[in-house]
């Protein structure tokens, strides 16, 4: 199932996307709900972020190639940092380039999205836990990354999250190829298989320090090949059996 969140010019909705038909969701998309018998042509609404995370966490430094390219250890357990909602934005929208930022970075990975309430699971248990999988792009201003020890600002403008371009509820995310292409060129080609720390892990690593509720997004990591963006550009994340986040690069 293809879960999309949309604009239909009168409202915001969540629906199911089948063959360029969207059936808008009736109830809770992450409890009972039922699909509505009247559907829209997927070209008559706007697709938004998919979901309205309370937080999106992340996860530094999960694939091998990246830590080597970034010349930094392999760390012991993950490393982990958060972004606020206030930088999600979805596809098709514009990534504003900050005029605080002299190096603006794209960074390619899979996102889960948990669809209940998480708190203290296993592993052997964590999937349970999950609504299904989107893509992301971690926007990076990567020169003010090292400017207080800590990834936040860097991290944190708005637009710096855009996910999408819907949620992906049957897949298993153990061997997904993940790239990215700048302009549409390939700059970023990975696998899921070579995470350092596997999804199920991660899931439970992190419920046990914090609630992570429905909606909420762990974005897993990125491999190598990360690099610039610049005002022009179109850059697309494209996840294997989930599909293709487009984004334009603006001043504003």
């Amino acid at each position: 199932m293809k879960i999309v969140r949309f604009w239909d010019g009168n409202k915001v909705s969540y629906g199911s996307l089948e063959d360029d038909i969207v059936w808008p969701i009736e109830g809770d998309v992450y409890g009972d709900y039922s699909l509505s018998s009247k559907s829209l042509a997927l070209k008559e609404v706007q697709l938004l972020a998919p979901c309205e995370p309370t937080k999106i966490i992340c996860i530094g430094l999960n694939y091998h190639d990246h830590a080597k390219e970034m010349n930094l250890p392999v760390p012991k357990y993950p490393v982990v940092f958060l972004k606020p909602p206030s930088s999600v934005t979805g596809p098709g929208t514009n990534i504003i380039y900050p005029k605080q930022c002299t190096r603006m970075d794209y960074e390619a990975e899979l996102a889960i999205v948990i669809g209940s309430v998480t708190k203290n699971i296993e592993p052997e248990d964590a999937l349970d836990n999950v609504l299904g999988y989107t893509c992301a792009n971690d926007v990076t201003a990567r020169n003010l990354q090292p400017k207080d020890g800590q990834w936040t600002i860097a991290k944190s403008f708005d637009t710096f999250s855009p996910i999408g371009p819907y949620i992906v509820t049957d897949i298993s995310p153990d061997n997904l190829n993940v790239k990215l292409l700048l302009n549409g060129e390939i700059k970023q080609s990975s696998n899921t298989s070579q995470l350092m720390f596997s999804i199920p892990f991660i899931i439970s690593y992190l419920s046990k320090v914090m609630t992570i509720f429905p909606g909420d997004i762990i974005i897993t990591g990125t491999p190598a090949g990360v690099g610039p963006m610049e005002p022009g550009d179109t850059v697309t994340v494209e996840i294997e059996n989930i599909g293709k986040l487009t984004n334009l690069v603006t001043l504003k």
